[in-house]
């Protein structure tokens, strides 16, 4: 059929090696499947990441019984060889365990970003090296592309809806030499298309929309089954600490969250911050969720030079604090002890610690993606408050 135009790896694909991170999904089998039928030594292996019986595979969950079985599937219409390694323990400990932690201080975790980076291009890259592969390629809709004499970079993928960068950000530039996205320069719509012509049985299987371990979506379900007592009451309190009411668990908030706080106040009143020690949820007005700067953790750089440089440079940049939202205009700034703050021009509201601050060059189109961090903590926007201004350390 020979579909794809370039996959953009070096060497005669009969003699070039290439795994596939096969979730069961429609985007890695057609990824399978692009590579197969341009002739390419094709691997493909599924990961069980975890198991939670029968009864409770749905439409949507991935990585279960029903995604190996349909990855399988796929591999023999394809006629490539396909593994299932169980990487079960692996996964609890490195995401499922940190994610649990992370609830229970009071964050909101991004546990997409640490299966990227603990376990899909990291383990998984090292056990296709060890299968002298050439190559990882996966189905995500980012695009990678070789710079000029110095290595690849990663950017935005061709549909804004589908792009997963936000989610990648912490790949590194050794990782980005070995992995390819092939989907990136493509819509789902194309995707789907293709899925059909090559036979594929998950041509019209449904996307996955929750986090793979939590398919029912209640996560303080799954935080209370890990951390007994992580559920313990506490306060809902004012910016001035006056209580409000109570709460049966800070796990079952969320910054910025409104409904569901079980007070009565004469303004809607949201959720500012979680207070783990002291087991308190502060809320306040909206206004109080507007975020000016952002201390970032464990920050990964992948824009020209180091973060340091890019910090002198003082370039302008755009930033990502939720997946679902557009980039803004940001700037980086020197934190504390080395770190790197993010200065945002226009205030941000419902930031919390634990999610993903991205990186990118520009707003729009297929932008580079100069790297990112976890946000460590938020300073909110100065707001009028009986004729002063003031800020809110969170």
């Amino acid at each position: 059929m020979a579909m794809l135009n370039s996959l953009d790896i070096e060497g005669r694909p009969s003699d070039t090696r290439v795994v596939v991170a096969m979730s069961g999904g429609v985007d890695s089998s057609v990824t399978a499947a692009l590579l197969a039928d341009a002739g390419y030594d094709v691997v493909g292996i599924t990961l069980q990441l975890y198991d939670h019986g029968a009864a409770t595979h749905r439409k949507g969950a991935c990585c279960a019984g029903r995604d190996i079985h349909d990855a399988r599937a796929v591999a023999e219409r394809i006629g490539i060889p396909h593994y299932v390694l169980d990487y079960e323990s692996r996964f609890k400990e490195a995401v499922i365990e940190r994610f649990a932690d992370s609830y229970v201080a009071g964050e909101t975790p991004v546990p997409c970003v640490e299966c990227n980076q603990l376990i899909k291009f990291r383990d998984l890259l090292e056990t296709a090296r060890e299968l002298g592969a050439k190559i990882l390629a996966t189905g995500h809709y980012v695009a990678s592309r070789t710079l000029p004499g110095r290595g690849r970079a990663l950017y935005r993928a061709r549909e804004a809806e589908r792009d997963q960068s936000y989610f990648l950000f912490a790949t590194t530039r050794t990782q980005l030499d070995m992995l390819r996205f092939p989907l990136g320069e493509r819509t789902k719509a194309e995707t789907r298309e293709l899925a059909r012509r090559f036979g594929l049985a998950v041509a019209d299987k449904h996307d996955s929309q929750d986090i793979c371990f939590v398919p029912s979506g209640h996560y303080a379900d799954v935080i209370e089954r890990l951390r007994p007592g992580a559920a313990a009451p506490g306060e809902i309190v004012d910016l001035d600490g006056r209580v409000l009411g109570g709460h049966d668990g800070i796990i079952h908030f969320t910054v910025g969250q409104r409904r569901g706080l079980g007070i009565s106040a004469g303004i809607p009143l949201y959720v500012l911050r979680l207070d783990a020690p002291s087991r308190r949820v502060v809320v306040g007005p909206r206004e109080a969720l507007r975020t000016s700067r952002i201390r970032l953790r464990d920050v990964n750089w992948l824009g020209d030079g180091t973060a340091a440089e890019a910090v002198e440079r003082r370039p302008d940049v755009y930033v990502k604090v939720r997946s679902t939202r557009p980039p803004q205009p940001a700037w980086l700034r020197s934190g504390v002890d080395g770190g790197i703050d993010v200065e945002l021009i226009a205030s941000e509201d419902g930031v919390s610690r634990g999610q993903a601050c991205a990186f990118y060059d520009a707003a729009e189109g297929q932008a580079r993606v100069l790297g990112g961090g976890v946000i460590a903590s938020t300073i909110a926007a100065a707001r009028s408050t009986t004729g002063a201004a003031m800020a809110v350390a969170r």
